[in-house]
C-alpha cells in the first residue's frame, strides 16, 4: 500500500485514499493481497479456524488462490471481524504503523493479535488476550467489532456479559501491549444488547447496534425467539467524549441492526444501518435540536414462499457499506441472494441502480417455491461461476478504495450456516468480486474470479470477513 513519508497510517481524507496521495485520476492503491477469517467450527472438521491470505492481483500467477494460513492455536473461536491497531484516525502519528490485525473470537472470546508487519504475505500470531482476562477484567464477552482509535488504543464492542447473556458494552486495549485496560463505557446505564459501531468525533457521537441475546442465537435462528425481546431493536447513542450512554433510538421489534456506518466524510451527521430480520435500510441523522434520530429510507419486501422455515421469506440485509465517495450504498440480501447498489447523492431517497443474484434461497428447481414476489417477475437461475454452484448467498461484502471492486464472500456464522444453507457447510464457501460501475451505477459478476474455500487443505471452510492491508471502506474512520 502506499505511505505517506511521515504522515502515519492511512490516508488524510476518504477521498484522498479514493485517488491516491497523488490525487492522480488512477484512484487509490490497488489491492493485491486481501485478509480474510476462515472459520470450522460447527463444520464437524475438527480444525482451528484460521486467517488465509488471498492473493487477488490479476498480474500475479497464484491470482484468486489462497497463499498462505496462519492457523489459531485453539478450536471453536468462531473468528468473526476484524480491525487493525492503527488506521486513518491515527494519520498524523508518524509513530503509528498498521501492523497488526485484531482478530476477536465471536464465540470463545479471545482476542488474537497478529502480526502483518514483518511479512504482509505471511502474517504471524503475536498474541493472544485470555478470555478469562475479558471476563475479569470488563465483566464482557462476545467481541465482535474492533476499531481503533485516534488515541491509539483499540475498541471492541461485545454482543453480551461471560454468561451470554445480552450486554453492549466495549473492551479497551492497549495499542502498544494489546492488554486490555478495561471497560470503554462508564456510568450505569449499558444498552442490553450489543453488536456493531461507528463513531463520528466532530459530532461528538458513538453508535452502537444490536443484534440478539448471544446464548438464544448461538445455536441458530428460533423463530420462537421472536416477538419475546431476543432480538435487537434499537440504535443506541453515546456521549463520545464522556463515553456514557445518551439515547435509544427504536427501529423495530426484532428489526435486529446489525452493520453501521456514519458517512466518510468525517464532518457528516448521518448514515445508514441495515436491519437484518425486518430487511430495512435506516438513515439515521443528527436532528436540529441536537439528538439522534432514524427514519426507514429502503424496504426489501419478504417474498411469499413454499418449501421454507417461514411462509414469508425476509431479504436478510447482513453487510452494507459505503464507497468513499459517499456516493453509493451497498447491501447484501443473504437469504433472497442479491446485491444491491443505491445511489445515496440525495441521502434520504436512496436510487437501486445495480443489482445482481448470486446465490440465495430462491434460486429455480430449489427446494422454494416463490408464490408472491412483489419484485421479480420469476425466480432467479441458480448461480454458476467457473462450472460451480454455489451454496449460499452473498454476505460480507468489501469494496475496493478507489469504489470499482466488490468483494463478497457467503458465509453468515457458522451455526445459522448450516441451519439455513447446509450445502454451504458441507461445500465450503467462495469469494466472489462484482466489477462496479462507479458513473452510472451498475453491478456484473467478474466471471474469471473465484476463491473456493471448498478446497481447502484441511477441508471446506466458512470464509469471512475482507480486509485489505492498506485499509478499506469498513475499517478506517476519520477524524
Amino acid at each position: 500500500a502506499e505511505k505517506c513519508g511521515a504522515c502515519g497510517p492511512g490516508f488524510a481524507s476518504p477521498l484522498d485514499a479514493m485517488k491516491g496521495k497523488s490525487g492522480s485520476r488512477a484512484g487509490g492503491p490497488r489491492e493485491e493481497i486481501v485478509y480474510v477469517p476462515c472459520i470450522y467450527r460447527n463444520t464437524g472438521r475438527k480444525k482451528p479456524d484460521f486467517l488465509a491470505t488471498v492473493d487477488v492481483n490479476p498480474k500475479s500467477p497464484h491470482y484468486c488462490q489462497v497463499i498462505h494460513r496462519l492457523p489459531m492455536p485453539n478450536l471453536g473461536d468462531e473468528l468473526h471481524h476484524s480491525g487493525w491497531n492503527a488506521c486513518s484516525s491515527c494519520f498524523g502519528d508518524a509513530s503509528k504503523k498498521r501492523n497488526r490485525l485484531i482478530l476477536p473470537s465471536f464465540i470463545s472470546s479471545r482476542i488474537y493479535v497478529v502480526d502483518v508487519g514483518t511479512d504482509l504475505r505471511a502474517p504471524r500470531l503475536f498474541k493472544v488476550v485470555n478470555s478469562e482476562d475479558v471476563f475479569w477484567k470488563c465483566n464482557l464477552g462476545y467481541p465482535h467489532t474492533s476499531h481503533c482509535l485516534g488515541s491509539g488504543e483499540i475498541m471492541i464492542s461485545t454482543l453480551g456479559d461471560p454468561a451470554g447473556s445480552g450486554k453492549g458494552g466495549f473492551i479497551l486495549l492497549d495499542g502498544e501491549t494489546f492488554e486490555i485496560k478495561g471497560n470503554w463505557e462508564k456510568g450505569d446505564k449499558i444498552p442490553p444488547m450489543g453488536y456493531d459501531f461507528w463513531y463520528q468525533p466532530r459530532h461528538n457521537v458513538l453508535i452502537s447496534t444490536e443484534w440478539g441475546i448471544p446464548k438464544c442465537l448461538g445455536y441458530g435462528f428460533d423463530p420462537n425467539d421472536l416477538k419475546k425481546g431476543r432480538y435487537g431493536r434499537r440504535l443506541n447513542v453515546w456521549d463520545w467524549t464522556a463515553h456514557t450512554y445518551v439515547q435509544a433510538i427504536d427501529v423495530g421489534e426484532d428489526a435486529a441492526p446489525l452493520e453501521i456506518r456514519f458517512l466518510h466524510n468525517p464532518d457528516a451527521a448521518e448514515g445508514y444501518v441495515g436491519c437484518t430480520i425486518s430487511s430495512a435500510i435506516h438513515r439515521f441523522y443528527k436532528t436540529e435540536q441536537g439528538d439522534w434520530a432514524a427514519e426507514k429510507v429502503i424496504q426489501v419486501p419478504s417474498k411469499k414462499v413454499e418449501g421454507w422455515l417461514l411462509p414469508d421469506m425476509p431479504g436478510f440485509i447482513t453487510d452494507i457499506l459505503i464507497s468513499l465517495d459517499d456516493r453509493f450504498l451497498y447491501f447484501s440480501n443473504w437469504l433472497h441472494g442479491d446485491i444491491r447498489q443505491y445511489d445515496i447523492s440525495d441521502t434520504r431517497k436512496p436510487k437501486l441502480v445495480g443489482q445482481v443474484f448470486v446465490g440465495g434461497s430462491i434460486a429455480k428447481g430449489g427446494p422454494v417455491t416463490v408464490c408472491r414476489d412483489e419484485e421479480l417477475q420469476s425466480q432467479p437461475d441458480p448461480f454458476f461461476i467457473k462450472g460451480k454452484r454455489v451454496p449460499g448467498g452473498p454476505q460480507m461484502i468489501q469494496l475496493s478504495l478507489d469504489g470499482k471492486r466488490l468483494y463478497v464472500t457467503t458465509s453468515l456464522y457458522s451455526a445459522w450456516d448450516r441451519q439455513f444453507y447446509p450445502d454451504l457447510v458441507k461445500d465450503g464457501s467462495v469469494m466472489l468480486q462484482l466489477d462496479v460501475d462507479t458513473e452510472q451505477g451498475g453491478l456484473t459478476v467478474n466471471e474469471s474470479f473465484l476463491v473456493d474455500f471448498g478446497k481447502e487443505p484441511d477441508g471446506p471452510c466458512l470464509a469471512h470477513e475482507i480486509r485489505y492491508p492498506g485499509g478499506d471502506c469498513t475499517s478506517d474512520i476519520w477524524v
